[in-house]
């Protein structure tokens, strides 16, 4: 059975009445936004410095105060500041008006108290000199410091070697006469001349405070021997006890010159630490 027309015309109504049911609640509509205000917000001001109790004129142009929390400035500070920045420069013409600094050496023999030294000022005179001197008025031997006649100018070597050959002749002294070893008679030792005081040759040790002249020992007895008046006589005390402080320097020293070496060495023991041999460590005794 076929549908009429007419039987359609209530489902279009329908239809077309559905839009207009659900338009019954009104759409909610956003919030209107509130109304720009066109005044601008004040910016804050600082607040007023305290009133300064000041004796001047109202009108009187005066500096700004300094901040009470920033440190004072020294005078002196603020007037190196103030040259440095009027001379870049000054620093380094400072460091050159202050003196060249002294480079020297220690000495062991000092530092273990094997010596009585003070260092000196290094020595330069023409080609002669050395960079660190010391001045030793005693050494020390078995135990005790042994006084030296006078002071004596030399090295760190020649002081490293004079306390065992002095306790080398304490020690026969002991043993043979029963005495020992009071001071010890001191001759040159650092002087600026040539070997034998030649107009021409070598510099002699001397000349590098390298070298010691030894003149003779006061001994605790009372005696005094001098090589001058006791050397001749070599079966005598004082000829054996010379001839031993000889032969004993030959083993501590590279250079040991007595009164047979030459004429120039009639009346002392000549003491260096010179170099001899390619590899310096040949002896010369005589």
């Amino acid at each position: 059975m076929r549908n009429s027309p007419f039987m359609l015309l209530p489902l279009l109504v329908t239809l077309v009445a559905l839009p207009a049911l659900g338009q019954d609640e009104a759409t909610p509509l956003p919030k209107p936004r509130p109304e720009a205000s066109s005044a601008v917000a004040p910016i804050p001001l600082p607040r007023p410095r305290p009133a300064e109790t000041s004796a001047a004129a109202p009108d009187a142009a005066e500096p700004d105060a300094p901040d009470a929390a920033a440190p004072p400035v020294e005078e002196g500070v603020a007037a190196a500041d103030a040259d440095a920045a009027a001379d870049p420069d000054a620093d380094e013409a400072d460091e050159r008006l202050l003196p060249a600094r002294i480079y020297q050496s220690g000495c062991p023999a000092v530092i273990t108290g094997q010596v009585s030294a003070e260092l000196l000022p290094p020595i330069s005179e023409q080609q002669c000199g050395t960079q660190s001197p010391w001045l030793i008025s005693a050494v020390a031997a078995n135990g005790r410091m042994v006084p030296l006649s006078s002071g004596i100018t030399t090295s760190c070597e020649m002081a490293g070697a004079l306390p065992g050959w002095v306790a080398d002749i304490d020690n026969y002294l002991w043993a043979r006469d029963n005495t020992r070893v009071a001071e010890v008679m001191t001759g040159t030792s650092y002087f600026c001349r040539k070997v034998n005081n030649a107009k021409t040759g070598n510099l002699s040790f001397h000349s590098f405070a390298n070298a010691l002249d030894v003149v003779g020992l006061r001994l605790e007895d009372g005696r005094t021997v001098t090589v001058a008046a006791g050397w001749g006589d070599a079966l005598s005390s004082e000829g054996r006890l010379l001839r031993f402080a000889h032969d004993s320097a030959c083993a501590r020293f590279t250079t040991t010159l007595g009164p047979e070496a030459n004429a120039q060495h009639e009346d002392h023991l000549h003491l260096d630490m010179g170099c001899h041999g390619k590899a310096c460590t040949a002896r010369l005794c005589e």
